[in-house]
């Protein structure tokens, strides 16, 4: 799909917050792993929550999706999957349903899209040699044997927590108790604590011994429940953005107490000198002269690219810190950014997991922009474009269905001229 972006007027309105893709991953599996009938409501059918809510109905959920809902009737313990499991090109899929399978003692093979079975599966691949399980990559499939044993596992602390969360997800199922350890530093701890709360809102229950070790009980069991799924800041940081370069805008459905990780948008662009108001259900941001600052990225990875676009409209330098797993996610996001930003004329630069971006004089790119297969990619260049008021041709822009199917429908509701053709 092409986009095509046209200046327009300053950005200005109010906008619903889409629901959590984050949670909503966490709640589904919660909700598949429990005995009885779950009913999740405010929930986005984006592609990557399809392929959960698919992969939970092959390990023997029964799945009824609906509109902005999903009904749930768990098994109470993952049963053999019939076939492949396919999750499409979500980390968060495969990363959270590995240990999940290994419960089950039968082979599983999971297949994918795109860059997803390049992405690192180091980290279970040596906990499952330690346990004598199959861990049998084979191009754009992954086969997996268990059974898991409970006990201590050891685990970096810097790579994606999506693995300290898959396993908490398993463990409470099996006979005994087990401690994860993990080497510090430990990074996006948020997205752990999302884990848990998630966990224990379906009456699974673990706790920190220490900053870096954690205890998860065995012989839980997994309780149905009815939820609601949270707005998500991730995806709030876009609107939010775009009304502190060049307009008004109000985001609304937040959670201002949200373990969600990434809601520090507000911090930083509080610190870039945005203006910054609560709102009736939300947050307002408007356009104020900005600043560069120094970020650090190690807890809130998502917000990368939309922060490199920030970064060309602050007065002086914007320095983004431990920013090293955007190599590493649909696309290599610094690599991705850094190629389009200048066709803008940005000036940025990187250095492993260092970027540094300089207040840029921007003018309309010459050639079409590349989506790079890469949801976040396509969202940071549309509000770039309009908040440079420039014209612009994104192409692959059909990257958002991945996580927010109506982005550009959204936008528009802003006053951002958008045009976008399969």
């Amino acid at each position: 799909m092409r986009a095509q972006i046209r200046p327009g007027p300053a950005p200005a309105g109010v906008l619903a917050a889409p629901p959590s893709k984050s949670m909503a991953h966490r709640a589904v599996l919660c909700a598949a792993l429990a005995e009885g009938t779950s009913r999740l409501s405010n929930l986005a059918h984006s592609q990557d929550i399809d392929a959960t809510l698919a992969a939970a109905a092959a390990f023997g959920a029964a799945v009824e999706p609906g509109d902005h809902q999903a009904r749930i009737t768990g098994v109470g313990f993952p049963r053999p999957a019939a076939g492949p499991v396919d999750c499409c090109e979500s980390g968060s899929t495969l990363r959270f349903l590995i240990p999940m399978a290994a419960l089950t003692g039968a082979p599983v093979t999971f297949t994918g899209r795109g860059r997803l079975m390049q992405r690192p599966q180091s980290v279970y691949q040596e906990l499952f040699a330690r346990q004598g399980l199959r861990f049998e990559p084979a191009g754009d499939a992954l086969t997996v044997a268990g059974p898991l044993q409970a006990g201590r596992f050891e685990l970096a602390g810097d790579v994606s927590s999506q693995f300290v969360s898959g396993l908490l997800f398993a463990l409470p199922l099996l006979a005994g108790d087990s401690t994860l350890c993990l080497r510090p530093p430990v990074e996006s701890r948020s997205y752990i604590q999302m884990t848990r709360a998630a966990q224990a809102a379906f009456g699974v229950e673990s706790r920190w011994l220490d900053q870096n070790t954690l205890l998860v009980p065995g012989n839980q069991r997994y309780t149905a429940r009815d939820a609601a799924i949270e707005g998500d800041w991730s995806q709030a940081a876009f609107p939010a953005v775009l009304g502190a370069l060049a307009g008004d805008v109000t985001v609304t459905g937040l959670d201002p107490d949200t373990l969600q990780g990434d809601a520090v948008i507000r911090e930083i662009l509080r610190d870039c000198g945005a203006e910054i108001h609560p709102a009736a259900d939300g947050v307002r941001f408007v356009k104020r002269p900005l600043h560069g600052v120094e970020i650090d990225l190690a807890d809130c990875p998502d917000l990368g690219p939309i922060l490199m676009v920030l970064g060309l409209f602050c007065g002086g330098k914007t320095v983004i810190r431990n920013a090293g797993r955007l190599r590493l996610k649909e696309s290599d996001r610094i690599a991705a950014m850094e190629q389009e930003l200048r066709k803008f004329g940005g000036k940025i630069e990187s250095e492993g997991g260092t970027i540094t971006i300089w207040e840029s004089a921007l003018h309309a790119p010459q050639e079409p922009l590349d989506g790079h297969n890469d949801h976040r990619v396509v969202m940071s260049l549309t509000v770039l474009a309009a908040a440079a008021g420039l014209p612009a041709v994104i192409e692959g822009a059909d990257a958002v269905r991945k996580s927010w199917p109506d982005f550009f429908a959204a936008v528009r509701q802003l006053g951002v001229e958008v045009e976008y053709h399969a």
